[in-house]
């Protein structure tokens, strides 16, 4: 053994050609690999054809990872295969075409090849980051109804949550949120087929395109809830003929709670960000474990092939072992060995993918079983707590259960994913231990059976040898899990480092967060102060509005964010790798060197100064490639505040033109007054102007008001003649159909000792019919109600367009006895436009602006376009004003001009 103990401590100057030249190539290679060109098969490249990898016998336990199943398959894999670790890539091009496995669930990534399990897991976490964007804008649309619903009650308390009318609003927004999130999937799972012509694997460039996309569908849906809120006020204005008040009023208390409900959403967005940044960095842990145990099973065979060789080599020192014997018999070992591997490695691939589908559909079974009862929860929920809380806890109650629910889907796939990692441990471990029973059988074989009959040494003494070997190949493969224990220690490090770097991505994201929203907030208030002329109540809708969609936009900005530093990582993945292998490998060095000379020092000493030239490589490519993706979030960025700028400026426009309505009204009404003075004034003073004239034009006066009132109240009765006939004539029709119920004589006729039953039974009958006859009837009353308001609605409109024209007939009458004439503005109707009468009758509206209507947009009403209302009280007052005006005007100039 002093023998073999001198040949390890002086084992790193056998090396130190390889590694000088392994520095100067700088790849990966093992220093400590020995040169033997007899014992790696390369002087028979057909023995190892069948095999998948290139594997050098005489590898010690020193071996570095890149020695690995994962890093040795590149040959099979050599066009599709994302590790660029030993080639150190320096086009963007050809780092974006690298491609992975394209795995849709973490289980799924715990039988990849190593390499490809980095860029995995970001993909995964990418798939993580969209869907909670999509269960918080479900969320968002669902507190958007029940807002709404609350609203509702509020502004028409008359109004029950079962009316009728109230049914149809809620189901026009339910209905318009549905086709919005259908056609949202429909995008992104057409964006989802991206690059799937291979449906096993994807390009990193394939990834990033799909995010661009994803980002730019969801910008797009999030405009179009915009307009859907903004259109609700013309939808109840114009639909549902609600006041402009009232519809203003819903406006502003939605927007208001709307904003309470986005806050909400950013607190538990960025908790859940960072709920899944945590499960990302577990996932990374478990895949590094089930990657351990993968390797374990080469780092044995490369240590029992060691000791065997070693064990051969003294046998051809002694002279008992000729060298073509012991070439013969270490390539046998060499292929019974790795093809044992191997078949280690497919059978864990075929087992562990069975594994990976009954979890799958375990998972889907459990979390379709979830979200029914989830959804029966929230049933019930809504059901009682809407009732008894005010608006601002039902909201953070029913957030709190929507989080919760959440939380609990995650935790319940994060639990199955510990599951079936622990599955596959368990599985590692058994293929393990019959492969080393394998390999105890094969040791068994060449030094109890081959070796006595090749050597002619007794089975005494083979069996001797066959204990060193074995004493030789658990030193090595002590040595190798005191390196196993370094490169943990350094996985953990790398771990902390990406968290610290995942933390600081997260503050600069808000710091710019900040910035945008104080920038936005900024440029509003200063364009409003500079407009002026606005009330306060237009000003507060306006930054109201506002406010909400930005903290819409900055949440999807935010979102966008974390997925552009995932994309960050797998972009540089391949370097982190390289630089781990690197480090991984100076660990060995100085970990496996016992005795080193000048030259070894220098190789040492050299490969540390490539750990820091990487790591500074590193540092410079990271922020490179910070930089070239957070242009693509500035773009996005901007886009968004050019929709909120679009928006701010409708918003603005449209508050400036009811102001301006608002003020021609009131000068209009103004100047109206002023011509009625002056024409009094003038009729007063002109000697066109007699008693007898004047009191003609006051009976035709007198006489059309008799008659439009004559003719208001016989089509009044008319119609609610007609509407009681059809009342009458629904509720016969309805009673006739209820009539055919059998007598009690057939019921009886069955029998005695059924009669009992019958009856019984007739008398729920009776009961439930009763109740039915009830509610129709209550039905057709209401129906009758609702098209008796809507009578009376359009004979008002008709009275009051009425009682208008005949105001205009005696005022331009008067003005022609006086020879005054009438301005502009005081033309008849007909000539000042053809569709006011028709469209103020049939859309059931109050008279036209220019007549002085109160109910008009005012510079209070910034949403109201060009949906004019005015509420009934309003028009019935200005009826009540236009015919006291119309009586006492006639009757003062008669007494005037008498007087004269």
């Amino acid at each position: 053994m002093t023998k073999e103990e001198a040949m390890d401590e002086c084992e790193p100057a056998f090396n130190s050609n390889i590694t000088a030249f392994a520095l100067k190539a700088k790849v990966i290679y093992p220093i400590n690999q020995k040169f033997r060109p007899l014992a790696d098969g390369s002087s028979n490249p057909s023995l190892h054809e069948n095999l998948k990898q290139t594997v050098l016998p005489n590898q010690p336990v020193e071996a570095s990872p890149s020695s690995s199943l994962g890093s040795l398959s590149q040959a099979e894999k050599e066009d599709c295969s994302s590790s660029s670790s030993i080639h150190s890539a320096t086009s963007y091009d050809r780092f974006l075409s690298r491609t992975f496995v394209r795995a849709n669930s973490f289980p799924e990534a715990l039988i990849c090849e190593s390499v490809d399990l980095d860029l995995c897991i970001y993909n995964l976490h990418l798939k993580d980051l969209l869907h909670l964007d999509t269960a918080l804008r479900q969320e968002k649309h669902m507190m958007f109804i029940q807002i709404l619903k609350m609203c509702l009650l509020d502004v028409l308390p008359k109004k029950k949550s079962d009316d009728e009318l109230y049914q149809r609003i809620l189901s026009k927004q339910e209905n318009d949120l549905e086709e919005l999130e259908k056609g949202l999937q429909v995008k992104l799972s057409n964006t989802e087929m991206l690059g799937a012509g291979d449906s096993e694997y994807i390009t990193l460039a394939d990834v990033e395109k799909k995010e661009r996309e994803y980002s730019e569908q969801l910008i797009d849906n999030m405009e179009a809830f915009w307009k859907q809120m903004e259109n609700i006020q013309h939808f109840l204005t114009d639909q549902f003929k609600c006041s402009s008040s009232k519809a203003r009023q819903l406006m502003m208390t939605l927007t208001e709670r709307m904003i309470a409900a986005e806050g909400l959403l950013r607190d538990s967005q960025d908790l859940q960000a960072l709920d899944t940044l945590e499960r990302t960095m577990g996932r990374a842990h478990m895949a590094k474990v089930i990657e351990s145990l993968k390797l374990q099973i080469q780092e044995e065979t490369k240590c029992r092939l060691a000791a065997l060789s070693r064990g051969l080599e003294l046998l051809t020192i002694e002279g008992k072992l000729s060298g073509q014997q012991k070439e013969e018999l270490l390539t046998q070992q060499h292929k019974a060995f790795w093809g044992e591997a191997e078949r280690f490695s497919s059978e864990f691939v075929q087992r562990g993918k069975d594994l990976v589908k009954a979890s799958l559909v375990r998972q889907a079974e459990e979390m379709a079983k979830l979200t029914l009862a989830q959804e029966e929860e929230q049933r019930s929920f809504l059901a009682e707590a809407q009732q008894s809380t005010t608006p601002d806890e039902f909201l953070q109650a029913f957030h709190a259960v929507l989080e919760r629910q959440r939380l609990t889907q995650s935790y319940l796939e994060e639990e199955e994913n510990v599951r079936t990692t622990e599955v596959m441990a368990v599985l590692c471990q058994e293929l393990y231990r019959g492969t080393m029973e394998t390999f105890q059988k094969f040791v068994d074989v060449l030094f109890l059976q081959t070796l006595p009959g090749v050597t002619g040494l007794s089975q005494a003494e083979c069996e001797y040898l066959r204990q060193e070997v074995q004493e030789n190949a658990a030193q090595q493969l002590g040595q190798s899990d005191r390196f196993r224990k370094q490169q943990w220690e350094l996985f953990q490090d790398l771990l902390e480092q990406d968290k610290q770097v995942w933390m600081e991505e997260h503050a600069l994201s808000s710091v710019l967060q900040t910035h945008l929203q104080d920038d936005h907030e900024s440029i509003i208030h200063q364009v409003l102060g500079r407009l002026g002329g606005l009330s306060e109540e237009s000003t507060w809708c306006i930054l109201q509005g506002h406010d909400l969609l930005l903290r819409s936009a900055l949440r999807r900005l935010a979102l966008r964010g974390s997925a552009i530093t995932t994309l960050t990582h797998m972009r540089l993945s391949g370097k982190k790798s390289l630089l781990q292998e690197l480090r991984e490998q100076h660990a060995l060095e100085q970990g496996s060197s016992q005795c080193l000379d000048e030259h070894q020092l220098q190789l040492l000493r050299a490969l540390e100064a490539r750990v820091v030239e990487e790591a500074s490589r590193l540092e410079g490519e990271t922020q490179q490639t910070r930089l070239q993706l957070q242009q693509q979030l500035l773009a996005e960025a901007q886009e968004v505040g050019r929709l909120l700028r679009q928006h701010a400026e409708r918003a603005i426009g449209q508050a400036l033109l009811g102001h301006a309505r608002n003020a021609a009204t009131k000068s209009r009404a103004k100047d109206r007054d002023d011509f009625k003075r002056t024409l009094m004034e003038a009729a007063v003073e002109s000697v066109y102007v007699t008693s007898a004239g004047v009191g003609r034009l006051v009976h035709a006066y007198y006489q059309q008001i008799g008659r439009i009132m004559q003719d208001q109240e016989e089509g009044r009765l008319q119609h609610l003649k007609t509407l009681q006939g059809e009342r009458m004539e629904n509720y016969k029709l309805q009673t006739k159909q209820g009539r055919g119920e059998p007598s009690l004589g057939s019921l009886v006729a069955g029998g005695a000792g059924e009669a009992c039953k019958a009856v019984h039974r007739r008398m729920e009958a009776q009961q439930k019919k009763f109740l039915a006859q009830f509610t129709v009837h209550r039905r057709i009353r209401l129906d009758a109600w609702k098209q008796k308001a809507r009578a009376m609605d359009h004979l008002e409109a008709q009275l009051e367009t009425q009682l208008q024209e005949a105001e205009q007939s005696f005022i331009s009458e008067l003005a022609a006895l006086a020879r005054v004439p009438l301005p502009q503005s005081r033309l008849s109707p007909s000539k000042r436009g053809l569709s006011e009468k028709p469209v103020r009758t049939r859309r059931k509206k109050p008279p036209p602006r220019e007549k002085g209507d109160p109910g008009g947009p005012t510079d209070d009403d910034p949403a109201s376009g060009g949906h004019p209302s005015g509420s009934l009280s309003s028009k019935r007052l200005n009826q009540q004003e236009n015919e006291a005006g119309d009586r006492e005007s006639p009757k003062k100039l008669l007494r005037e001009r008498s007087s004269l």
